[in-house]
């Protein structure tokens, strides 16, 4: 996710193919999808072999990092996550299963031991992938000095020590994660964790070869040639910038499940120009933007999805050390009211998104008697002028002005910047005297204001890293490294923690705790404004099969996709 977790975090990620997070699960509905029965599979793979296994993409953003210690974006953990490979990964059912783990894991009767066995495979330059590898990884990512998004965010108060590391009071290889020997991995946690399993197959947890880590120094990650490969794919033609190719991993423990030889991917940034190259068969998949989507409606090319991802304002409650205008709740609760999500999602976007007055998205997250997290916890901060503009005139008494300038941070793509005008026309129209005015940067650029909290409103967004409200909600706490807008209150935090402590064995009382923190942070607090979640519409060749889409972490996995007729 889904700058995915930026995703974590992201800028207005209609317009990404990625997770940004991340973050529509299932398998894609291509045209093979449900038209395999019957068919003479030994002729059907006979014709496959005759066609080129070739796949042609197009990202409209460029890779970040490829380093999975400090990944914190959707379009990094895409790619890493046909490249790379952890303990588990996520198969054609969204389901954790074994992958550097040759089988499931030995679990303790507490809870809080794992042990795991490591299967035969090799790196792409033919070194084993040890126990050793996961070690060095997850140390890595706690070490302070590395400063990852991730590691900490993820590990403390989870993994045993973590907590303590990052206090200082424990040192980085007391981390509960020993290698026995090359094929033993045991793990210790602090606690319980219900979804332990779905977060091994996330980035964060990848193996490093310690040796080709080091060897590279600070060269490590910063192109296709600076890195080293046990997924699927290797990397090709990156340069740091622009566009990339994957090429079928030889050293692939699984590379017989593996049937396209490349992909290359292009990054367009104009859709326009995009469908151009789809229409001329220059590339296989393209993501719509509405007008293209009202366009391309009803043809039998279009497939259509809903996301995980969920797309919102972070409000900044202070900037440059200084307090700005959003620090006064009745500021933040008017602007979360201010703007009609219905046009947004139905005529701005266009693309079978939803109107989001939540955090937690619909359709991720279930108990056991099906019932959806969203029927629990309802809807929160809905569109209301007459509510927005007394909120409005009461925040501005507060502040003692009748005038407000605010700067929306967003993207630099053609949709992202027409939805921005959207939101700049809405807020201006309903809130008198309130100036907008947009900052439109690359995604890059946009991550590293992101993490200096260089902005006072942010068009953000966040997909999943596992299948559990925590993924959403934790990411306001205090301490959380995602939070960034000077947020704190212990109401909040104590509901987070309990979900991992005093009600981590009741589902229900654990349920009711998140419900309770998401309408504090949406309705009392309005630390955030919540816009849509992301539904996504795109041109797919009909040849292009096997193509699979995650409710979590990476997007995409191509491991299965294949070129038929």
């Amino acid at each position: 996710m889904k700058n995915r977790k930026m995703l974590v975090l992201m800028s207005i990620m209609l317009v990404l193919s990625v997770f940004l997070a991340a973050c529509g699960g299932g398998k894609e509905k291509d045209a093979g999808a449900d038209t395999d029965k019957g068919k003479d599979k030994g002729k059907e793979e006979e014709t496959a072999k005759d066609l080129p296994q070739v796949l042609n993409l197009i990202e409209s953003a460029e890779i970040p990092t490829l380093d999975s210690s400090i990944m914190e974006d959707q379009v990094g953990f895409n790619v890493a996550n046909n490249i790379m490979e952890g303990l588990y990964r996520l198969d054609q059912d969204n389901k954790p299963v074994p992958a550097m783990a040759e089988s499931e894991a030995e679990v303790s009767e507490d809870g809080l031991t794992y042990t795991f066995k490591i299967r035969d495979a090799q790196w792409s330059n033919g070194t084993p992938v040890t126990a050793h590898d996961f070690v060095y990884a997850w140390q890595r990512a706690i070490n302070p000095d590395t400063g990852s998004p991730y590691g900490p965010y993820f590990m403390e108060g989870m993994i045993k020590n973590a907590t303590e590391i990052g206090k200082g009071t424990a040192k980085i290889e007391d981390l509960g994660i020993k290698a026995e020997d090359d094929k033993t991995l045991v793990i210790e946690l602090e606690r319980p964790v219900a979804y332990f399993l779905s977060l091994m197959t996330f980035g964060a947890f990848y193996p490093l070869n310690e040796a080709f880590v080091t060897e590279q120094g600070d060269k490590y990650a910063a192109t296709s040639d600076n890195l080293i490969y046990n997924g699927p794919f290797v990397l090709t033609d990156w340069d740091g910038t622009g566009d990339w190719k994957y090429k079928k991993n030889d050293n692939y423990w699984d590379k017989d499940s593996v049937k396209l030889d490349e992909i290359n991917v292009n990054v367009v940034k104009e859709t326009a120009t995009a469908v151009q190259l789809y229409e001329k068969n220059q590339t296989d998949r393209v993501i719509l933007s509405a007008e293209y989507a009202m366009q391309y409606a009803g043809d039998p090319e279009v497939h259509e999805e809903l996301e995980s991802s969920v797309f919102y304002f972070k409000l900044n409650q202070q900037r440059d050390g200084k307090a700005t205008p959003l620090a006064n709740v009745n500021v933040r609760k008017a602007i979360s009211k201010a703007f009609n999500k219905e046009e947004l999602a139905d005529a701005v976007l266009a693309n079978g998104s939803l109107p989001a007055n939540f955090l937690v998205p619909t359709d991720l997250v279930f108990n056991e008697e099906g019932k959806d997290f969203r029927e629990i916890s309802g809807d929160h901060a809905l569109y209301n002028v007459e509510e927005a503009q007394a909120l409005w005139a009461k925040g501005l008494e507060e502040l003692g002005t009748d005038k407000v300038t605010l700067e929306i941070l967003g993207g630099d793509t053609e949709n992202a910047k027409k939805q921005q005008e959207w939101y700049k026309s809405e807020l201006e129209k309903n809130l008198p005297g309130l100036t907008i005015k947009l900052k439109e940067v690359p995604f890059a650029v946009r991550l590293d204001l992101d993490n200096a909290s260089d902005y006072d409103i942010q068009a953000a967004g966040w997909g999943a890293d596992f299948e559990d409200p925590i993924s959403y909600l934790e990411l306001f706490t205090t301490n959380s490294p995602q939070n960034g807008l000077s947020y704190s209150n212990p109401e909040f935090d104590a509901l987070i923690e309990s979900t991992k402590t005093t009600h981590a064995n009741d589902p229900v009382k654990r349920w009711e705790a998140f419900a309770a923190a998401e309408k504090l942070l949406l309705e009392d607090d309005a630390v955030i404004a919540p816009n849509y979640q992301r539904g996504r519409m795109a041109l797919m060749k009909p040849t292009v099969q096997g193509l699979v889409t995650h409710k979590y972490g990476g997007d995409y996995t191509y491991k299965w996709v294949h070129i038929g007729e």
